[in-house]
């Protein structure tokens, strides 16, 4: 896909047994069906030359691990066939069934050898178990041999922590807080896991501008080095195997603290489409107060370089 000079690479779609996740968003159940001239039309208003398609939440983390590995098959199978009729506007990451971890593995390895899709996407937690138990390596290890990249995702937090942290304040669960803070301790736990050093090759994507981690990465570090021996420190870690979007994160100063820790060339631009419109998300690239350099690097050079594209 040499032409395509603007990139997105978290934007959803459903399949339809996949679907009626009560997203009540005007507009948004709509978008998230169609494949076709609708999201083109908005990918063209916005000057988005491809989309990198994922399944949206829930996806299969929380199914029962047969229904999980049949409707993870039928959600690439499906965004394939999308795939195949426009194939120079659009790409994919997989859904895998993590409730059988084994199976999410070779179903990476069947999406990426045999449909051509770039990586995976990951719906936050697996009935409430964290992505960086052992059970799950057997995923991170095909990643690291396929050299696909990981996208960790939110979902919602643990039940026991909406309990304890949102009961009263429904409103915390989700975006405002709740999903940062599941996706940041996620993301945490891999680093300081080990996981990293079994798979040197690993490559992991977050969203919204790195999940808070980029503004805490100095405190992390620091404190760690001093209770956890680990063989490097939690920034060099995060800031070897860690790729940023801007999805759903059009923030000036969030933007310049993620360049500042990672650099320009670990982020990339997203949407969050259609939970995020495109034109907003196009006009705070265009805008942000970065280098002309940066910013192509942002809008498609480093995601064509990362993905393969």
């Amino acid at each position: 896909m040499p032409g395509a000079n603007v990139i997105a690479i978290e934007e959803h779609f459903w399949t339809p047994e996949l679907s009626g996740s009560g997203k009540k968003n005007t507009g948004v159940p709509q978008r998230l069906s169609d494949l076709g001239e609708l999201r083109v039309r908005e990918m063209d208003e916005a000057g988005i030359d491809l989309q990198v398609l994922s399944e949206t939440a829930p996806a299969t983390q929380n199914l029962a691990p047969d229904a999980a590995v049949t409707l993870a098959r039928r959600s690439n199978d499906f965004l394939h066939a999308a795939i195949g009729r426009q194939p120079d506007r659009f790409a994919g990451f997989a859904t895998l069934p993590t409730p059988d971890p084994a199976a999410a593995a070779d179903e990476l390895e069947r999406a990426v050898t045999r449909l051509g899709f770039k990586g995976a996407m990951i719906m936050g937690l697996t009935h409430g178990r964290f992505f960086d138990e052992k059970p799950f390596w057997v995923i991170f290890e095909r990643a690291a041999a396929l050299d696909v990249p990981i996208y960790i995702h939110p979902g919602p937090p643990h039940p026991a922590v909406i309990e304890a942290y949102y009961k009263g304040y429904p409103g915390l669960i989700g975006a405002p807080l709740g999903f940062t803070v599941e996706t940041m301790t996620q993301s945490a736990r891999i680093i300081v896991s080990g996981v990293l050093d079994a798979y040197p090759g690993l490559k992991i994507i977050l969203g919204h501008l790195g999940e808070a981690l980029p503004f805490l990465l100095w405190r992390i570090d620091d404190t760690l080095a001093k209770q956890v021996t680990l063989p490097r420190g939690f920034a060099d870690y995060f800031r070897q195997h860690f790729y940023l979007t801007t999805s759903g994160a059009f923030s000036d100063s969030a933007l310049l603290c993620s360049i500042a820790e990672l650099g320009a060339e670990r982020i990339m631009f997203s949407v969050d489409w259609p939970y995020q419109p495109n034109v907003p998300g196009r006009k705070f690239i265009d805008a942000a107060p970065i280098s002309t350099h940066d910013r192509t690097l942002i809008l498609g050079q480093n995601a064509r370089a990362l993905l393969k594209l």
